[in-house]
C-alpha cells in the first residue's frame, strides 16, 4: 500500500518552479532515499507531503489524505526530523522530549511512558537532567530524533540526520533508523552521503531541479546508464603487461584497457558480470599480480550521468 503518493506536482515561488511535475510514491514499510544538491526541491517536497505548503498543480496524498485538510489522528501518525536541531536549547533533555510527547498524549500518564520510552530508544537515560546546549554534537541529534519519534509515527521523514556527525555518532543513528524501520515505520530518508543511502534505503529517487530524475534500487539505477567496471591490476613483473592485455582484449565484456609501468586498467561492462572470470584468467595464464581491485559504479555516477552533476557536496 502506498504511504505517500505526489502526483504531477508543481510548485513556484514567482520566477522559480521548485517543483516541476514531481512524483513520488512511498510504499508502506520502506526505506525511501530522496539524494539530490542543495536547491534540488526535496525541502519543498517534503513540505507540501507535511501540508506546510500549497502548491500550484498536481496531487498529494498521505495515507490517503490530502495533507493540507487532515486532522488531528492524521498528523499523529507523521514524524519530522529536520536537519536543523529542533527542541529547546535552555530545557534539559526530558523536559524537551515530554514537551513533545504532550503534544500527541492523551494524559499524564500517557506522555510519561512515551517520554521514557524514546529516552531508552535515544540511549539518553544517563543525560535526561542534561540541558539540551550542554550536549555534545552526536547527543544533540539523538535528541533531535527522540523528540521526533516519542509519539511512535507510521510515516517517518528524516531529513539528513547525519550531517556533521563524527562516525560512532553515525552508526548510532543509522542503527535507530534501522530499528524504527523494523518496528514498523515507513521512512523518507535524505542524505548527501552516498554510503548512507546505499546501505540503508530499500529504493532511491533521485531529484534535480525540481524533477524525479529516476526512481529504483541501486541496481536498478546503474542499470539505467552506461556504467562500467574498472578493475585496476599491478602486475609483479612489468614484463607482462604485453600479455596480460592481449589476454583480455579478446575478454567477454571488454571496454577498455590501457596500461603503463605494469599496472593495467581494465573497464568491463555490465559491472559485477566478469570480474571472477578475469581473476581466472589470469591464474590461468600465470600472469602474477601484486594487487587487483575493482570499482564498481555507485549513486554519484547515476547522478552525474542523468544531471551532469555530482551529488556528492
Amino acid at each position: 500500500m502506498a504511504v505517500c503518493v505526489m502526483q504531477g506536482v508543481v510548485k513556484r515561488y514567482k520566477e522559480i518552479t521548485a517543483l516541476n511535475q514531481f512524483d513520488l510514491q512511498l510504499e508502506e514499510g520502506e526505506i525511501l532515499g530522496l539524494l539530490g544538491p542543495n536547491g534540488s526541491g526535496k525541502t519543498t517536497a517534503i513540505n507540501c507531503m507535511l501540508g506546510l505548503l500549497t502548491y500550484d498543480q498536481g496531487q498529494v496524498t498521505v495515507y490517503g489524505e490530502d495533507p493540507g485538510k487532515a486532522g488531528r489522528d492524521w498528523k499523529r501518525r507523521i514524524g519530522l526530523i529536520p536537519s536543523d536541531l529542533a527542541y529547546f536549547e535552555d530545557l534539559s533533555v526530558i523536559e524537551n522530549i515530554r514537551y513533545f510527547a504532550g503534544l500527541y498524549a492523551g494524559d499524564k500518564h500517557e506522555w510519561k511512558a512515551m517520554t521514557e520510552q524514546a529516552i531508552d530508544f535515544a540511549g539518553l537515560d544517563r543525560y535526561r537532567n542534561f540541558a539540551a546546549k550542554k550536549l555534545s554534537g552526536g547527543l544533540k541529534r539523538r535528541l533531535n530524533i527522540a523528540c521526533g519519534i516519542v509519539h511512535s509515527p507510521q510515516f517517518l521523514i528524516l531529513d539528513e540526520p547525519t550531517l556533521a556527525l563524527d562516525a560512532q555518532s553515525r552508526k548510532y543513528v543509522l542503527d535507530g533508523v534501522r530499528q524504527l524501520n523494523r518496528l514498523g515505520s515507513t521512512i523518507l530518508y535524505t542524505t548527501h552521503y552516498l554510503e548512507e543511502a546505499q546501505e540503508i534505503c530499500d529504493r532511491i529517487l533521485i531529484i534535480d531541479e525540481g524533477r524525479n530524475m529516476a526512481t529504483g534500487t541501486v541496481e536498478e539505477l546503474v542499470s539505467l546508464i552506461d556504467a562500467r567496471e574498472s578493475v585496476h591490476i599491478q602486475l609483479v613483473s612489468k614484463e607482462q603487461e604485453a600479455a596480460l592485455m592481449d589476454l583480455v582484449r579478446s575478454f567477454e565484456g571488454l571496454v577498455e584497457v590501457t596500461g603503463q609501468n605494469g599496472r593495467v586498467t581494465v573497464s568491463l561492462s555490465p559491472p559485477g558480470r566478469h570480474l571472477a572470470e578475469l581473476v581466472q584468467a589470469l591464474n590461468r595464464e600465470s600472469i602474477a599480480y601484486a594487487s587487483l581491485y575493482s570499482e564498481l559504479p555507485d549513486l554519484n555516477d547515476v547522478f552525474l550521468s542523468l544531471t551532469g552533476k555530482e551529488l556528492r557536496e
